[in-house]
């Protein structure tokens, strides 16, 4: 895979990674808002079918990041501020305010449950950038986890586990072990539109594949999906550079 390293440095200006996958069956492009291309392999492809495949939607990969560039570009310029003064949260209905506190040399975040972040020391971008991430993880966990529950129990699916990860490029996804993956990011979503990954994500324990099958289900428990997947492939637009910074 080394070897075809010169695809993209020779030609399209972006990080990428190749990504070795055990339950991928097909080869798949992504890529993300801050702009990295990743190609998904699955077990056994060799290295000649992934040149040959990447070569043939280099154009699709240079159109996606100029999608992606004007995406960033167009976002007001108080969402590129970091540390923001502000984070809206409008899966959850929230807006939390962030006041900055020197004179420390331990960074730390304070919480007050009435809607302030209190970031104190640690003028250092990565280390505000880590906290942040850390503290919105674990405030999807929990907004999640209830409201992930609730639809459980209302459409009687199969109990589930859930994880919440930072992913560039997918919003959900579930294992047969009923295990359902999502993506912090939903929490810059409208509720309708969180409610509906959910949903779709839930299916799945049913249904391990896009089938006829598995989207009547989806149309049985979330009428209007078709208008939220919509809104859902253009989420990215919502969610604040800062989550992604390194």
């Amino acid at each position: 895979m080394e070897a075809m390293r010169d695809l993209f440095e020779g030609g399209v200006d972006a990080p990428w990674e190749l990504r070795s996958s055990a339950r991928a069956r097909r080869l798949a492009l992504r890529v993300s808002l801050d702009g990295r291309v990743q190609v998904v392999v699955p077990r056994g492809v060799s290295g000649e079918v992934v040149r040959d495949f990447v070569t043939r939607h280099r154009a699709w990969v240079e159109r996606k990041l100029a999608e992606r560039r004007s995406i960033v570009a167009a976002l007001p310029a108080a969402a590129s501020e970091f540390p923001p003064r502000e984070i809206d949260l409008p899966a959850f209905g929230e807006r939390w305010r962030i006041e900055r506190v020197t004179g420390t040399a331990r960074a730390r975040l304070a919480v007050d449950p009435g809607g302030l972040l209190t970031l104190h020391g640690a003028s250092a971008t990565p280390s505000v950038q880590q906290l942040l991430s850390r503290w919105l993880i674990e405030r999807a966990r929990r907004g999640f986890e209830s409201r992930l529950s609730a639809l459980v129990a209302e459409f009687d699916f199969p109990k589930v586990t859930l994880q919440v990860r930072r992913q560039r490029t997918r919003w959900g996804s579930c294992s047969r072990h009923g295990v359902v993956s999502l993506n912090v990011c939903g929490v810059f979503q409208r509720p309708e539109v969180l409610r509906y990954l959910m949903l779709h994500e839930l299916v799945h324990t049913q249904h391990m594949n896009h089938s006829p099958q598995f989207w009547q289900k989806v149309e049985a428990v979330c009428p209007d999906w078709r208008a939220l997947d919509r809104e859902l492939s253009r989420g990215w637009r919502q969610v604040p550079p800062w989550v992604f910074a390194r």
